[in-house]
């Protein structure tokens, strides 16, 4: 049984944004504001580029589709897939009005070069699990696509990485459903967040509100 409803569904982009900064995915799902700079323009722009949702292809046997819509009322999320390619095989899914069977494979397209942390692997990784719920497949790995390096690099879904995914998709229900907007350390990060001045003015005038709260019930 479903333990989310079609209204609880939260919105696959914004593990990237939670798992960079549970400030920044608060002050733009929670709290709905947003500002553009350079490197959400030009990642837009590289989305556009690979998301038409009435384009597919097919390359040696392989079906690329773009923009896929996906959903998984377990874990509750809900999106766009860049691309799903279906490679052939033996034991796998049926599509419509094709022959044989696929496996669906997640590939995501982003702006930069490959990082460390888990941000993308994560939101790749969840793109699978909606997949694995609404086809019934095991997935195994996907790929990530970084304009910079114009290279593709393999992700592994292992359990460790889905346990991330659990774990993180239960935190952004409780945030979201609270309304709440957490406190975060400032980092060298902060500088290229598209909410930079937003936030900081924010944090300044939470902690001047504070400030204030606490000395008038001193005095009083």
């Amino acid at each position: 049984m479903a333990e989310y409803s079609q209204e609880d569904l939260l919105g696959l982009s914004g593990i990237q944004h939670f798992l960079f900064c549970r400030r920044q995915w608060a002050l733009i799902y929670v709290e709905q504001q947003w500002q553009e700079n350079l490197y959400t323009v030009e990642g837009k722009l590289m989305h556009d580029r690979a998301d038409d949702p009435y384009f597919t292809e097919v390359r040696e046997g392989t079906i690329i589709a773009r923009a896929m819509p996906v959903a998984s009322y377990r874990l509750g999320f809900n999106g766009i897939c860049d691309v799903v390619e279906f490679t052939p095989v033996s034991e796998g899914v049926a599509l419509p009005g094709r022959k044989g069977f696929y496996r669906p494979i997640p590939v995501e397209y982003k702006r930069g070069s490959e990082k460390e942390e888990a941000w993308d692997r994560a939101q790749l990784c969840a793109q699978a699990i909606c997949l694995e719920e609404m086809l019934a497949i095991d997935i195994p790995a996907g790929y990530l696509y970084y304009g910079k390096t114009r290279h593709r690099t393999q992700v592994q879904f292992d359990l460790l990485l889905r346990n991330l995914v659990e774990k993180i998709s239960m935190e952004m229900h409780t945030y979201f459903s609270r309304g709440y907007t957490p406190q975060v350390k400032t980092s060298k990060m902060c500088k290229s967040c598209s909410l930079f001045d937003l936030c900081m003015a924010t944090m300044q005038s939470e902690r001047v509100n504070v400030r204030d709260y606490i000395f008038k019930h001193v005095n009083e």
